[in-house]
C-alpha cells in the first residue's frame, strides 16, 4: 500500500527560523521544504536544479504565510556553498538550521550493481557530492552559527547502512561515512551550542514520476517492515522537524532511523 498525505506538524520554536535545505528541489528534500514552510520557518530551497528550487520556493510562498528563497548551488564546489551562505545571510541575517540532504541517489542515475560493476569515476563523483558536499556546506555555515552561539545541523544518512544492502556499495559507504562525520563534528562544535545529528530514512518512494519497476522496488521493502507499507517522503518530515526544533536541544551526535521498522538499532 502506498499512502501519500500532507500533514502540518505544529512544533513550537520553528516559526521564523532560517532553514537551508540542500537538494530541496526534489523528492524528500522538497517534502522537508514544504514541511518547514507549513511550520512557519523561513525556508531556503537550495538545489543544483535552480528551476526546481524556484518552484518549491514559490509553492511555499503561496501555501504558507512565510518567506522562501531559492538558490542554485553545487554542493561539491566550495565557492558555490560559500555564495549560498552569503546570500542567505544577506537576505535573513542569520542561519539557524542546515539540512544536508543533497546527494546522488534518486534524481541522478547511479549504478545499483555489485562492487565489480562500479566505475571508479562514478565512485569519485558520488563521493564528491555525498561527502565533499557535506564537508563544504558545514564549513560554509559554521562561522555564522559559532557567532550566534546556536545552530542545528542535520545530515542525511540512509537505512541501507544498517541493513548492509547489497548493490550501490559506493552510496552505502558515503552514508556510513556521514554518520562518522557527524559524530566528530558534534564534538567539535558542541561548545558553541551547535547540535549535529543524523536522520536516516529507509527505502523511500521519493521519485516524482516513478516507473513501475521503481514502484515494485520500493514495494519490496514493505514486507520487511514492522509497519508494512511503502515509505513516502512525508513519513520522514516529522522526525526532521523534531531534530531542527528546540525539542531536541539536548541531542547531538545521534542517528535517528526512520524506516518503518526494518532495522532496530
Amino acid at each position: 500500500m502506498i499512502r501519500s498525505v500532507q500533514t502540518t506538524f505544529v512544533i513550537e520554536g520553528l516559526k521564523d527560523k532560517v532553514v537551508i535545505i540542500t537538494g530541496g528541489g526534489h523528492g524528500i528534500g522538497k517534502a522537508y521544504c514544504l514541511g518547514f514552510g507549513r511550520a512557519g520557518s523561513r525556508v531556503i530551497s537550495a538545489d543544483i536544479d535552480g528551476t526546481a528550487a524556484e518552484q518549491v520556493a514559490s509553492q511555499i510562498t503561496k501555501e504558507s504565510a512565510t518567506q522562501a528563497l531559492a538558490i542554485a548551488v553545487d554542493v561539491a564546489d566550495e565557492p558555490s556553498t560559500k555564495a549560498m551562505a552569503a546570500q542567505v545571510l544577506n537576505r535573513f541575517g542569520r542561519i539557524d538550521v542546515l539540512i544536508n540532504n543533497a546527494a546522488i541517489f534518486a534524481t541522478v542515475p547511479m549504478n545499483r550493481g555489485r562492487i565489480e560493476t562500479i566505475d571508479p569515476a562514478e565512485w569519485d563523483q558520488l563521493m564528491a557530492v555525498n561527502l565533499r558536499g557535506l564537508f563544504f556546506c558545514c564549513r560554509a555555515v559554521l562561522s555564522t552559527m559559532r557567532a550566534q552561539k546556536s545552530g542545528k545541523i542535520i545530515n542525511i544518512a540512509s537505512g541501507t547502512v544498517f541493513a548492509g544492502s547489497p548493490g550501490r556499495i559506493h552510496y552505502v559507504t558515503s552514508k556510513a561515512a556521514t554518520i562518522g562525520f557527524s559524530r566528530t563534528l558534534a564534538r567539535e562544535v558542541g561548545s558553541d551550542n551547535i547540535n549535529v545529528n543524523v536522520l536516516a530514512p529507509g527505502n523511500t518512494l521519493s521519485e516524482e514520476n516513478p516507473s513501475e519497476e521503481t514502484i515494485r522496488l520500493r514495494q519490496s521493502s514493505a514486507g520487511l517492515r514492522a509497519l508494512k507499507r511503502v515509505q513516502v517522503p512525508q513519513d520522514v518530515v516529522g522526525a526532521m522537524l523534531f531534530l531542527a526544533s528546540p525539542l531536541s536541544d539536548f541531542m547531538t551526535g545521534q542517528t535517528v532511523n526512520v524506516d518503518g521498522g526494518i532495522s532496530f538499532l
